[in-house]
Formats: structure tokens, C-alpha cells, sequence
């Protein structure tokens, strides 16, 4: 259950939740309820099939903790191990996966049917950038009134855009109409 606090009456009157802190889902120690464990030490030998009070027992001995590793198997496996420095090596190795992974952000230029020169050559210097960066652009062609009634001039604008910059970025998804709106999307080229 989440903890809500209320303001001052003063405010708006509105509440807010605070940010719940992850328990950690492993169960160390005294969390362990099975009656028998199979246990391993901390350099990975098996020391077979232990009553729980005797498995911690052993791990106190060693000043360590009793950390459950396979809670479906049958019986549980514990491991002996010290679980501060286990999570902080998982946190870490959590980190590291996140920094080496690309985050791929889209952005997004819109254009009318009748653009001008001057814009458009502004909006395909704008899409270059983006694709430079690395990033996806979603080109939007955005009619209004009678210029729905024909499409072909959006398209025309939007196969345009991809031939000027065809060195630089390659068409992902084909020019579609969705109501209002005619939408590509153009990625960056890949580097060989």
C-alpha cells in the first residue's frame, strides 16, 4: 500500500504518492521458509541436503549470509555468500547493460502540402540533422480543408524529401494516409 500524504490546505488540495522503494525479491537468512535446503559454499562446492537451522547456523559461522539462489527447485538452493556485495554486483552489472544499450528517440517534422522553397529546404536540413544524430524522424504532411482531396501532393512532397536525403537515410515505413495526416518514417543510413 502506497503512502499518501496531504497538502496544506492552502493547495489545490490534491495528493501525491511517494516513490516506493523495490524490496529486493531474493529471501536471505530468517525470510527462507523451507524446512530443508540443498546448500552451497561460497567457492561453489555442494554440501548436500541441510536441515535450515543447521544452513544458517553454517553461514553465521563463516560471517556470511544464507542467500536462497533456486527457490523453485526441490529442495531450495541456498548459498552461502556475502548478499551485500552480491546485489552491489548486480546493480552493477544492471547499470553497465543500460549504459551500453542505444536508446533510439524519434523525432518529428511536420510540413504542409504547399511549402515553400525557402522551408523547405529549412525542414530537409532539419531531417538531416536528426539523422546524423542518429535519430528516427516521422515526416507528417498535414492537410487542411481542400487540400485533402489530393493526397498525391503529400506523397509527391514525401518521396521528394526521401530522394534528398536517400545519401544520409533510408524510408523505414512507405507514406500512408491516416485521416488528416500523411505520415514516413525515414532512419538513419547504416554506417559500413
Amino acid at each position: 500500500m502506497a503512502i499518501k500524504r496531504k497538502r496544506s490546505r492552502r493547495s489545490s488540495g490534491r495528493t501525491f504518492e511517494l516513490p516506493r522503494r523495490e524490496q529486493p525479491s531474493t529471501r536471505t537468512n530468517q525470510a527462507i521458509g523451507a524446512s530443508n535446503v540443498r546448500l552451497v559454499d561460497e567457492d561453489g562446492t555442494q554440501l548436500g541436503i541441510r536441515p535450515i537451522e543447521q544452513a544458517r547456523a553454517y553461514a553465521q559461522d563463516k560471517g556470511l549470509d544464507l542467500v536462497e539462489v533456486a527457490a523453485s527447485a526441490d529442495p531450495p538452493v541456498c548459498r552461502v555468500m556475502d548478499y551485500s556485495k552480491f546485489r552491489y554486483e548486480q546493480e552493477r552489472k544492471a547499470r553497465q547493460s543500460k549504459r551500453n544499450s542505444t536508446q533510439v528517440s524519434i523525432k518529428e517534422i511536420r510540413v504542409r502540402p504547399k511549402i515553400g522553397a525557402h522551408d523547405y529546404g529549412w525542414k530537409k536540413a532539419r531531417l538531416v540533422e536528426f539523422l546524423e544524430d542518429g535519430c528516427k524522424v516521422k515526416l507528417v504532411v498535414l492537410f487542411r480543408g481542400r487540400e485533402r482531396e489530393h493526397p498525391e501532393r503529400g506523397r509527391g512532397l514525401l518521396e521528394r524529401l526521401a530522394a534528398d536525403i536517400s545519401d544520409r537515410g533510408v524510408v523505414e515505413t512507405m507514406p500512408t494516409l491516416e485521416g488528416r495526416s500523411m505520415t514516413m518514417v525515414v532512419g538513419p543510413k547504416a554506417s559500413s
